[in-house]
């Protein structure tokens, strides 16, 4: 199984192994498999990844297939195992002799009291890039916590700074740190897989991915002495930079420069705010933010957020309506660039589905994978008779809830 033949695919003949469950580990297992390599969802017999019971439809839910699931499980083969069967880890090694990659997210400790950690699956196969996703990383106090996407967004500060002062501590809208340590972990087995020499350990920390995005924040307060705060849809290193009411909804506009500001209140007819000395520098904008956002509200609000948005684009101010998902998802920037995949025929989901691509273009095409999410363990025969299995074998090993 490889990506689309229409698509690049850089990671085309890396063999991965996806022992991970819910969202950071399938998350960034997802982008490899975009990329071109052959993934192996390694999933608990008779229960499977826990995301495959999630989502918003309950009826997908309670097939195993629930959204959660279908989001970033395409392109995979799934396999089940039995990992605390003697059988079933033997077969995880027999598959890690011919892997390139394994991903794990359980908590720090348990691959080893499986017998199944770096130093025994390095013993197997010396050129494997092991990596092991976490809330907090392989030690320090906080290693043996469980950790999902709020509970890394509450440690990290995230919520700390997002709403406004009412609203604030407020949880960012999206599995934030989720999607983020996925992405790290990605990013660092692409690079493990390009070392001369192959070969790695790769710990990833959710909370270090999420407070390394942050870079910003963390050196206002380090270097500048800043204690971080939320500041709402205002932008504080600039203004007017932020959200703005407009007839029919907001617009955001990022006037961070000194000529986009001119062109901003030249074309909204209030060249008079660029003479008065409460705007005259950054920080005196910046000083009266909420009295000059008054200002021009008192023009915006007369048209659209879209004209506005159309209008102030063309000047070099950037400016965009605020949309919601189905309205950007519907949008020709989006529609017309490939990065929805539908699949017609997706087994154990009974309807066509729609789901996202990755964030990222090579060569002018989209990455893309061929086949749909799987349904639990519909490749456990395959794979097991690839491994050296006979049928005989994986008949009791399926009768004895091995695999």
């Amino acid at each position: 199984m490889a990506a689309d033949d229409s698509a690049a695919a850089p990671l085309r003949g890396v063999r991965v192994l996806d022992l991970t469950n819910v969202l950071a580990g399938p998350f960034a297992c997802h982008q490899l498999a975009h990329l071109g390599a052959e993934v192996i969802k390694v999933e608990a017999v008779g229960r499977g990844d826990l995301a495959r019971n999630l989502g918003a439809d309950p009826e997908l839910s309670a097939r195993g297939m629930g959204i959660s699931f279908l989001a970033q499980n395409a392109g995979k083969r799934s396999l089940t195992l039995n990992l605390k069967d003697p059988r079933g880890a033997d077969a995880l090694r027999r598959l890690v002799a011919r892997a390139d990659v394994l991903v794990e997210n359980f908590r720090p400790g348990v691959m080893e009291r499986l017998g199944l950690g770096h130093a025994a699956l390095r013993a197997v196969n010396p050129r494997l890039v092991y990596c092991a996703i976490s809330g907090f990383g392989q030690d320090g106090p906080w290693a043996d916590r469980p950790a999902y996407d709020q509970i890394v967004q509450g440690a990290a500060g995230v919520m700390s700074i997002t709403g406004d002062a009412l609203s604030a501590p407020m949880r960012v809208g999206y599995p934030l740190a989720d999607t983020v340590g996925g992405l790290t972990a990605a990013m660092a087995i692409c690079a493990a897989l390009n070392a001369p020499e192959r070969g790695a350990f790769i710990d990833i920390s959710m909370l270090e991915a999420v407070l390394a995005t942050m870079g910003w924040v963390v050196s206002n307060h380090l270097i500048g002495g800043v204690a971080p705060a939320p500041h709402g849809n205002e932008n504080p290193t600039s203004a007017p930079s932020g959200t703005f009411q407009c007839a029919d909804g907001l617009v955001n506009i990022a006037a961070n420069k000194d000529e986009q500001w001119e062109a901003l209140a030249r074309h909204l007819g209030r060249a008079d705010l660029l003479s008065a000395p409460d705007y005259a520098t950054r920080e005196d904008r910046k000083r009266n933010r909420l009295r000059l956002k008054a200002e021009l509200e008192t023009v915006l609000t007369t048209r659209p957020a879209e004209v506005w948005a159309r209008e102030l684009s063309g000047l070099g101010v950037p400016a965009g309506a605020v949309m919601t998902v189905p309205e950007i998802l519907a949008h020709p920037q989006i529609a017309g660039r490939d990065f929805l995949a539908r699949f017609e025929d997706a087994p154990g989901v009974g309807r066509p589905i729609d789901l996202l691509r990755i964030g990222a273009m090579i060569d002018g095409a989209r990455p893309s994978v061929a086949t749909p999410p799987p349904p639990l363990g519909a490749d456990t025969g395959d794979i097991l008779g690839w491994l050296g299995y006979s049928p005989e074998e994986i008949e009791a090993m399926r009768a004895e809830d091995v695999a």
